[in-house]
């Protein structure tokens, strides 16, 4: 068993550390596994990395991320954004209660952090600097905002989980709808009582439109959720069919109704998004190596007995289980780190009681908080590049908000039927 810890933990994290890139170091730990492992077949290793993106589910990712890219780039964020300042109208903190709103209501559209962040960005940090917020306050705010993307659906991370440990995709998407609005409702309450205690005015914002003006304007926009949502529960579609009905929607409404699209831009967008589709596919094609691995070594097997050797409670299980997920998130974006520990600890939790819907979100929600969680906080270094933030002043603005998400994840991880009470009632 040390044998195997030191090839599946210590010689991906080692690699990682030198610089190598995650599919190469997931890719090596797997494959040399194998070689170690006693009469391994190593003939089928080309089958596995082909049947590991054999997944008609999988097809789903780069849907969703070209309809992210689209209906950012094609006026659906814009239009929402500005439905969101209708809505909050002059209150104090008007302009941080729209950026949580704006990217919560693009979230449900889109999956992506990443293009929640880039979409809503670069329309509202103008806005809060000419208001006179902080850039770091401002960085942070929109870094962390943008993963409520992540968790509500249609989540990209949700779809990795349900098909590595192959769970019921809408029952993901419909478990994480509650904790995505807590997290939501929390952000959205922390930055109104910061907005009174520092009080500012919101010169230099934009001039808002009525609430009914924007919201015809946005009307499009704001369809696209109950499209795609609706189509999934109403048996209309798979989630893999909805992200090619969202992709359709955003390409035909960014096009002929709001017409702010070419077709050379929507060439020009996919080529883009298929880009960083491609990073990911070579991601899942190794990874599928490395859970095989694991499977033929018995290390998951293993694990659980040492586990339950130690006569923890469930409780204490997930405590730890959470300290170092959010430890792994700060150095792992979700899809890889989802694709590496999910054959490992699913086993562990699905043996010690836990409901594999309730352990996914614990996931998901833990591993998408990485993305803006300091050292190696993926969102960080997009607020870095986008805007132009000092690393160390976003390092200390978004403090805060990782203790924001921290108390909803310790919630949902203790109270699960916050996670599946919308299971139980639909």
């Amino acid at each position: 068993m040390t044998i195997d810890i030191l090839v599946f933990f210590v010689l991906p994290l080692f690699l990682l550390l030198v610089g190598a890139p995650i599919y190469i170091a997931i890719f090596f730990s797997g494959f040399l596994a194998l070689v170690l492992a006693p009469n391994a077949p190593l003939h089928a290793v080309q089958t596995v990395m082909f049947g590991a993106l054999n997944n008609f589910s999988l097809l789903a990712i780069p849907l969703f991320v070209l309809a992210g890219d689209l209906m950012a780039r094609g006026g659906l964020a814009k239009r929402l954004v500005n439905w969101a300042l209708a809505i909050v109208g002059g209150a104090r903190g008007a302009l941080p209660l729209a950026t949580v709103a704006s990217a919560t209501t693009f979230g449900a559209m889109s999956g992506s952090a990443s293009a929640c962040l880039a979409a809503v960005g670069r329309i509202m940090y103008p806005d809060l600097r000419a208001a006179g917020y902080k850039p770091g306050y401002c960085g942070a705010l929109l870094a962390s905002s943008a993963v409520i993307g992540a968790v509500l659906p249609p989540s990209i991370p949700m779809i990795i989980y349900g098909v590595v440990a192959q769970q019921s995709i809408p029952d993901l998407f419909l478990a994480g709808i509650v904790p995505g609005l807590i997290i939501s409702i929390v952000i959205g309450l922390y930055v109104w009582f910061k907005a009174r205690s520092e009080p500012r005015g919101e010169a230099g914002a934009a001039e808002r439109p009525s609430f009914w003006q924007a919201t015809k304007k946005a009307g499009w926009a704001l369809a696209a959720p109950v499209v795609i949502l609706g189509g999934i529960y109403g048996g209309v579609f798979t989630p893999t069919e909805a992200a090619g009905v969202a992709v359709v929607y955003a390409v035909l409404v960014a096009r002929y109704v709001y017409k702010e699209l070419t077709w050379v831009d929507v060439w020009k967008i996919s080529a883009e998004s298929m880009y960083l589709v491609g990073r990911l596919i070579i991601i899942f094609a190794s990874a599928g190596i490395y859970a095989w691995a694991i499977t033929i070594s018995g290390l998951a097997q293993q694990l659980g007995t040492a586990v339950t050797e130690w006569q923890l409670e469930t409780w204490q299980l997930l405590l730890i289980f959470n300290v170092l997920m959010i430890v792994v998130g700060a150095f792992l974006d979700p899809p890889p780190a989802l694709l590496i520990l999910t054959p490992v600890f699913f086993p562990i939790f699905q043996a010690a009681g836990v409901d594999p819907i309730h352990f996914g979100l614990i996931m998901v929600v833990n591993l998408s908080m990485g993305m803006f969680t300091p050292p190696i906080g993926v969102n960080l270094f997009i607020a870095n590049a986008l805007f132009k933030i000092d690393m160390g002043t976003l390092y200390r603005s978004v403090f805060p908000f990782v203790l924001l998400y921290i108390a909803v994840l310790m919630l949902i991880t203790f109270v699960p039927s916050i996670v599946l009470a919308p299971l139980h009632l639909f």
